[in-house]
């Protein structure tokens, strides 16, 4: 017969268990993590998580659209961890952010491109290829986009054999339980970030991404010698499992640009 102590002391340690069960990343046959699903709960947003399924994965005040600019560009210009470019390219840098509603590709209805596309909202995974899906809220470009990514253990094309594209040619691979997409292959088109942060035809991008029970974490970092002085890792986030299994994305509206011409300040909106 067990005494309270003890009855307490299971019923902690079977909690404990449970709830390292619960955590258990889910592989697939080959062992890898699964990361299938719909990966569109914010799990570090410093804003409310909101019901718009265009703006969860976006840091604004009550998780609205509406705020999502004028928040987004005031986090930016505070947050220390910027790209360094090479003292002949500041003067660009200054120009683009000063005019940053007139020159952000994504507010001419362009694509946002990698690595400013993010992690995807849902992954469809097999042995030999990953399909990343995307919405496209404002600001993170327009038009829903997909990846197709092999892991099939190819190499890259030659660079000089690649004609530059808004989301290069993407190869991934497994580090452990970590999947590393190895990009390029690029326009010089596409921003980095909101930020103004552009970059040459020469980038070359690595994300990581990688799945710790119900949480997917995805960083990227950018390599860029035309226009760095050093490789800039972006901020890391973290996104949660929907566990419906019924989630799905909701289609983006079509962008039409009416307001480039109509502008009147040079404000982040």
């Amino acid at each position: 017969m067990l005494t309270r102590v003890g009855s307490s002391a299971c019923a902690t340690l079977l909690t404990c268990v449970l709830t390292a069960f619960a955590q258990q990343t889910p592989r697939l046959s080959d062992g890898h993590p699964d990361l299938n699903g719909v990966w569109n709960g914010n799990a570090n947003s410093p804003f409310a998580k909101s019901d718009d399924p265009l703006a969860q994965n976006l840091a604004s005040r009550d998780g609205k659209l509406v705020n999502f600019e004028r928040d987004s560009s005031l986090i930016r210009r505070a947050n220390p961890n910027k790209p360094l470019y090479k003292p002949q390219f500041w003067e660009k840098v200054q120009k683009l952010d000063q005019n940053g509603n007139a020159e952000d590709p994504s507010y001419g209805c362009m694509p946002a491109g990698v690595p400013r596309m993010g992690p995807p909202p849902k992954i469809i995974q097999t042995t030999k290829e990953l399909v990343f899906l995307y919405v496209s809220p404002p600001a993170q470009g327009w038009g829903d986009q997909y990846r197709v990514i092999p892991t099939d253990g190819r190499k890259h094309t030659p660079l000089e054999e690649l004609d530059g594209t808004w989301k290069g040619e993407s190869i991934g691979s497994w580090e452990g339980d970590t999947l590393v997409v190895d990009t390029i292959g690029f326009n010089d088109i596409s921003w980095l970030e909101i930020g103004v942060y552009f970059h040459s035809e020469y980038m070359h991008v690595i994300e990581r991404l990688r799945r710790e029970g119900d949480t997917l974490s995805w960083e990227a970092t950018v390599e860029d010698p035309d226009v760095f002085i050093k490789p800039w890792t972006m901020d890391r986030r973290v996104l949660r499992l929907n566990p419906d299994p019924k989630a799905s994305l909701a289609e983006s509206l079509p962008c039409v640009e009416r307001d480039l011409s109509h502008l009147v300040t040079k404000e982040h909106h």
